[in-house]
Parts: structure tokens; sequence; C-alpha cells
């Protein structure tokens, strides 16, 4: 596991500050350059000591079977490993049984009962955030910041805008009812893991080959782990679906 955290941790600890711990849980099947740029947006704006990457384990949520833990684990490495102040958690993943967020916020409260938690969530999750186990209980543990991801521009940027910080956001979202949240303003960014695999379910690129597939959508390190290991390269059954 990427330890990468304790300078950032003696750094809270020197201003005499609660450490500000963001929590960044998702399939990263695959992870995407999306979802970096979520990341390193919300490392930024919510000013964070450290972000758990956390790949989820058995999630109750999904309607599809998940690529093997191992394999997710291992590109989220790739995905998020050269970001500063990233930490890889692989506690779900090892979580036996169905996996929830309120559980590993529990954890991480107990863990470090001193910080401060910020869950990093999409606007596709927030939208059936009521669904999520236990959680009201959520909102008093972290506060909740929503990823304000506009698609519909086709032009694909990677850097998020430097200039621009959280907002805070009081009043009852439309979505959740939510009493208040934190919006993190992303790039306009058209990719999505699920769009990624229907790429790549019949595509016949040889083991270990680049696919081009892949080109602008992912960081090339998980490009090329997907190819080696042929990973989406199933095709799916005629009534097979999946929701991200």
């Amino acid at each position: 596991m990427n330890t990468r955290g304790t300078a950032a941790a003696a750094s809270a600890q020197t201003r005499g500050e609660p450490r500000r711990i963001g929590v960044f849980g998702g399939a990263f099947d695959p992870p995407h350059w999306a979802h970096v740029a979520l990341a390193r947006v919300a490392i930024e704006q919510l000013q964070l000591d450290e972000l758990r990457i956390i790949p989820t384990g058995d999630a109750w949520h999904k309607s599809r079977d998940l690529t093997a833990a191992h394999h997710r684990l291992k590109m989220a490495e790739l995905a998020f490993g050269d970001l500063p102040r990233a930490v890889m958690d692989d506690r779900e993943i090892k979580r036996v049984g169905p996996s929830y967020t309120i559980e590993t916020l529990e954890e991480l409260q107990a863990e470090q009962p001193d910080s401060e938690l910020f869950l990093v969530i999409g606007g596709d999750q927030e939208a059936v955030f009521r669904r999520w186990h236990r959680w009201q209980d959520i909102l008093q543990k972290a506060t909740v910041c929503v990823a304000d991801r506009p698609l519909q521009n086709p032009s694909f940027a990677r850097a998020p805008a430097a200039n621009q910080s959280a907002v805070l956001v009081s009043g009852s979202s439309p979505a959740t009812n939510l009493p208040q949240r934190v919006i993190l303003h992303l790039p306009l960014m058209p990719v999505s893991a699920t769009a990624i695999r229907q790429q790549l379910a019949f595509q016949t690129a040889p083991e270990g080959a680049f696919s081009g597939e892949l080109d602008g959508s992912v960081p090339d390190a998980v490009a090329s782990y997907i190819s080696l290991h042929g990973l989406y390269q199933a095709r799916p059954s005629p009534n097979s679906s999946s929701t991200e």
C-alpha cells in the first residue's frame, strides 16, 4: 500500500489543525482520466492532507460483475501513483461481504479521530445517494463533495482549472435533499468506464499490444496493463447490461 501522506500528516500537526482526509472510492473498472482529474481537483480545491483512493470490494449497488479486485487495485495504483498526497487504500477489497462507505468512514475516524473527513463522489452518485446504506450517518461522519463534471463539450481537457476553488452550497439538493454539500469544479471530460468497456468488448488486439481504442481515455500505464491482461475483451452476452 502506498504510504505517502506522512509528510502531510506532519504538516497538519505543525499547523495545529485537524488533518483533512479525502475519501474517493469507486470500482475503477477501469480508472480513467476523469477519475484522475477528480482526485487532483479534490486534493487542490479541498486543500487535503491526503486523499484515500479506495477500490470497492463487493459492491452491493452494482448490477454487473466487477473485474477481479487485484486487477482493479493494480490499475488504480498505475493511474493515481504519481499524484501527490494520493494514498492507495485496499481495505474494501479485503473486506468480507458487501462493502459499505459508512463502514470505511467509521474505520478511518477510529484510526484518526482528530481528522476531518471529506467524501468525494460524482454527480451520478449524488443522484442515488439516499439509496446508500445508512446515508444519514454518512452525513454525520463526512462532508460530501460532489463533482461538477459537465460532459456536453466533446473537447477533452486533462488539466483542471487551477484558479477555481471548491464551493460550499447550502440548501437542499434537488437530487438528494442534502442540507449542504461542497461542489468541486472539473474540466469538460466526456469519458466513462462504461464507454471504455463497451469499446473494448469487441476488440481483437493481441495480448501485449497497446490499444488505440484507449488513447486519450486512460493513462498509458493503465492502457498497457489492460492490453497485457486482455481485460474487457470478452464478448458480452446479448442480454447483458451495465451501469456506472
